[in-house]
């Protein structure tokens, strides 16, 4: 009767699991339309403006004399110091999505100390600071509660910070990782070198008669556009992240919810066997009291 009792309490105790993990997947379901519109929005405009750049850096790379007037395109052969920008979730119960990034942060980080380059760890999100705090490594700026709620003013104020930096000479090269949103089931690791603002142009494009005309003078245009291509690069990662992140927990949430059914269904086959054997061992019992009675 005792392990009746038990198996009665684990299925409840599983049921009441099912209940919570599906209303979590309802809720992921809900704020990811949301963030799914907003992200594929801001890839619109953030592909276009890293298009543009790219055929600007391209053509500033025809001018030889223009390091110090416009520094953001300046490359070195030899980077020496890095900054690293990435974005994890404030909370968890999103199965794999903070693993990538991390994942992906390590290797970078181990990959820099290869080639002794001194690497600066600026995180946002609560998941990877309690991760890189727990190994010990240094983490140079923290950003709570940013991810869960993506801000322009926040991704400026964070984005500033390493340009200013980079203008600075703290850092060679400023790097932005993040998890993106792919699909309503999958993610995909975005891995963004925004400084330098480097050309990626094919080889048809080289040849192609480009429309831009470059005034090297007159930076105020350009710097504008920089400051916008800086901003909403930090913007867009942060959306894309929590459009992913949703996706991610809809789909763990999903998951579990169907793993509890499963083992609910297991629970009650365990309750029935036990029972019928109880059933069982009680009719024994009466009848061998009836034969020794005889």
């Amino acid at each position: 009767m005792s392990n009746l009792k038990e198996i009665k309490r684990k299925i409840k105790s599983v049921h009441n699991t099912q209940k919570t993990t599906n209303a979590m997947k309802l809720v992921s379901t809900a704020k990811l339309r949301k963030a799914e519109e907003a992200a594929k929005k801001s890839k619109v405009f953030a592909q276009k403006i890293d298009e543009v750049l790219s055929e600007i850096a391209f053509k500033i790379n025809q001018y030889q004399d223009l390091d110090d007037k416009l520094p953001f395109f300046r490359k070195k052969d030899n980077v020496e110091k890095m900054d690293i920008i990435f974005v994890t979730a404030d909370k968890g119960l999103c199965g794999g999505f903070n693993v990538k990034t991390i994942k992906a942060v390590n290797e970078m980080l181990e990959e820099c100390k290869i080639k002794k380059i001194k690497v600066r760890l600026r995180a946002i999100g609560k998941t990877g600071i309690e991760y890189f705090n727990f190994q010990n490594i240094e983490i140079l700026e923290k950003y709570l509660d940013t991810s869960s709620s993506p801000d322009y003013d926040k991704a400026c104020a964070i984005i500033h910070s390493a340009v200013e930096d980079f203008v600075q000479g703290l850092s060679d090269k400023v790097v932005i990782v993040h998890n993106g949103y792919k699909n309503m089931i999958s993610q995909e690791l975005q891995i963004n070198e925004l400084l330098p603002v480097t050309a990626i142009v094919t080889k048809e494009e080289e040849k192609s008669d480009s429309l831009l005309e470059l005034e090297p003078e007159d930076g105020e245009i350009l710097n504008d556009l920089l400051k916008t291509y800086f901003e909403y690069n930090m913007y867009f990662a942060l959306v894309d992240s929590l459009a992913a992140e949703h996706s991610a927990r809809m789909q763990a949430m999903d998951n579990a919810t169907n793993n509890a059914k499963a083992r609910v269904k297991q629970l009650n086959l365990a309750y029935n066997k036990a029972r019928q054997e109880s059933i069982t061992t009680e009719l024994i019992e009466i009848i061998s009291g009836v034969e020794s009675m005889k």
